[in-house]
């Protein structure tokens, strides 16, 4: 059991709180104006051991960049290669810069909403202040489940809302034309590829001979390629799943023209060796296509990356009359349900074909002869 002790100072009497940790080591809390504050300390103390949930004063000196450091190390192991590389940056730059030499113990939750207000202020995007959000809150929370921390500052901090841009879907008349106006066959071939398949980028472009089955044209899904900093880094597909993804017969002959004259593990694309980059430029091979596109149909989306090709295999899926599961498999979303949230503006028409179809049903329920029901007699 704790003990409090009396002793003088020059401001006057203060209490001291003995007590022992888990462990069993003895240690105090000094400087308690009144016997009643050392009181109540000693009690929290005593019931935090109880429920196993005691926390030294010593754990929360530890510094955030002792432990932020740590934890990418270990995350360095887990995470794709890009994600490491993002959660790094976001360290570097914006968390270790104003929390590094802070002791963990010594943050406030109202600290960490003025950092994010500053995040904002700074124009950052409210993609970029959820990662470093989420870089100080991993840290933090590695801190609570190892003892270091009673609570986590940074929990329930509201970050600035995200706001989705409209999508841009293509039409087949659209695709047709950006795959024309491309500067090279092989750029029509990669913007067929990705707007009838779903591909992610990386994984067009981490496409190896030996991946296409062109007599059931199947495209099987097992590599990506991302760009990180100026290198190319090969790894599995998102979420670590490979998927098998149906392409349409007119892409198989463009594909085998693809592949002619590449071995087995030769990549699809490209000269065969090296993994081609995004056209990440306003003055790249996609923009320049985009540009002529829009010269002669008004309609054509004003902004267009790559990735709107992938939603673009989405919508035409769905105008096809595809199976939210079947669009699932093909995209390689974790669920239907998935698919459903990020592509609810494609189902809009099913609300409208379930208000059609309620009203029929009223109709031909009221307007039937109604059948007369006899109650027996007694």
């Amino acid at each position: 059991m704790a003990t409090i002790q009396k002793y003088e100072t020059a401001s006057g009497n203060r209490y001291r709180v003995r007590y022992r940790k888990p462990d069993g080591k003895q240690t105090d809390r000094r400087g308690f104006k009144t016997k009643r504050e050392a009181e109540a300390f000693a009690n929290t103390v005593e019931v935090s051991k109880l429920r196993g949930e005691f926390v030294s004063d010593i754990s929360g000196r530890a510094t955030v960049r002792d432990l932020g450091t740590q934890r990418l190390a270990r995350r360095k192991a887990v995470l794709k290669a890009s994600t490491w590389h993002t959660e790094d940056s976001a360290w570097r730059v914006h968390v270790e810069p104003k929390w590094g030499d802070e002791s963990i113990g010594r943050i406030r939750s109202s600290a960490v909403e003025a950092w994010i207000s500053e995040l904002h202020g700074f124009g950052l995007s409210p993609t970029s202040i959820a990662r470093c959000w989420g870089v100080l809150y991993g840290i933090l929370d590695d801190a609570v489940r190892d003892k270091l921390l009673v609570a986590n500052a940074a929990a329930g901090v509201k970050r600035p809302r995200k706001t989705r841009a409209p999508r841009a879907y293509l039409s087949h008349a659209q695709v047709d034309a950006l795959a024309a106006t491309a500067r090279t066959a092989e750029h029509g071939t990669i913007v067929l590829t990705l707007a009838y398949t779903g591909l992610r980028w990386g994984e067009m472009t981490g496409l190896r001979v030996r991946h296409l089955d062109m007599l059931r044209r199947r495209i099987h899904v097992e590599e990506n390629a991302v760009r990180v900093g100026a290198r190319i880094v090969t790894g599995t597909p998102k979420s670590h799943e490979r998927r098998s993804v149906p392409f349409p017969a007119f892409l198989a002959n463009m594909l085998a023209r693809q592949c002619e004259g590449k071995g087995r593990d030769a990549l699809v694309f490209g000269n065969g060796e090296d993994h081609i980059k995004p056209p990440a430029t306003d003055h790249a091979w996609f923009a320049a296509a985009t540009t002529r596109c829009r010269a002669v149909d008004r309609d054509f989306p004003a902004k267009l990356t790559p990735h709107d090709l992938r939603h673009t295999a989405a919508s035409l899926a769905v105008q096809s009359g595809a199976h939210v599961k079947a669009v699932q498999r093909m995209l390689g979303h974790a669920s239907a349900a998935m698919t459903l949230d990020t592509y609810a503006d494609l189902f809009e028409d099913d609300l409208d074909d379930v208000a059609t179809a309620l009203d029929k049903a009223r109709s031909a329920a009221l307007t039937a002869p109604t059948r007369a029901h006899i109650l027996p007699t007694l």
